[in-house]
């Protein structure tokens, strides 16, 4: 679980009330379910408007990588990547065979099985490469849902600050409702720019840097088993793949 995420919130919503409880405003001023309405439901169909249904999709569920991050452990993968190394430099690559359908990995599995197969180094860098790219070209688009959101969402929050002002301007002859339209008019604007600026836009460079490890993770792969195509010595290999870690 990525604590810092839960507690970066936690922090940036306490602040924000906390501000208005100091001015002697109260909680209830900022609870408004029409402002609410019209920007997350604007928000979400303009995303959905610019999106493909399968980006829009792998985006949403992607959301859950800001609590719990994909398991990234740069050390298990050198020792896992060195015991591939030591097994064919004892035993030959097609030894390599029946520790396939152990990995759960398909990038690695997809990876070790060309190297059993006897590519050859730079074919093999060259496959695994293009399909890196794939991958991490689909993910920044996912990603980038997040960050639509996160600048329609102001723009929405606009909108429905003046759909607000025009309910005020409708009723200027019965006072009592123009309380009502009025606090919609600033609580969708806050709503608009505070949910970019503490909610989407947070989420898409969270995302973004997560997409960022698991590219390294396995450019590491591909570097560890070009170098056992090579024939280099392991250590060789150990000390490359640690300039990877961070």
């Amino acid at each position: 679980m990525d604590r810092i995420s839960i507690l970066g919130l936690l922090i940036g919503f306490i602040a924000i009330i906390g501000g208005q409880l100091l001015e002697g405003g109260h909680v209830g001023s900022l609870s408004q379910p029409t402002a609410l309405l019209i920007v997350v439901g604007g928000t979400l169909g303009a995303v959905m408007l610019q999106s493909p249904y399968a980006t829009f999709v792998r985006g949403m569920r992607m959301a859950r990588w800001v609590i719990f991050p994909p398991v990234v452990n740069h050390a298990q993968l050198i020792q896992q990547v060195l015991s591939w190394s030591q097994v064919s430099r004892r035993e030959g690559l097609l030894a390599l065979e029946g520790m396939i359908v152990q990995l759960k990995d398909e990038f690695a599995k997809k990876g070790l099985q060309l190297l059993v197969d006897g590519a050859e180094p730079e074919r093999l860098r060259e496959v695994l490469e293009v399909e890196i790219n794939t991958f991490e070209d689909e993910m920044r688009l996912s990603a980038k849902v997040w960050e639509a959101a996160g600048g329609y969402s102001p723009t929405i929050g606009i909108l429905g600050a003046v759909m607000g002002l025009i309910h005020v301007m409708e009723n200027l002859s019965d006072p009592s409702k123009l309380g009502a339209g009025i606090a919609v008019a600033f609580v969708a604007t806050i709503y608009g720019v505070g949910l970019a600026n503490l909610v989407f836009l947070p989420i898409a460079n969270k995302l973004k840097s997560h997409i960022g490890r698991l590219v390294v993770q396995r450019e590491m792969v591909v570097d560890g088993l070009v170098g056992i195509a090579n024939g280099d010595n392991p250590r060789i290999i150990e000390t490359r793949l640690k300039g990877y870690s961070f």
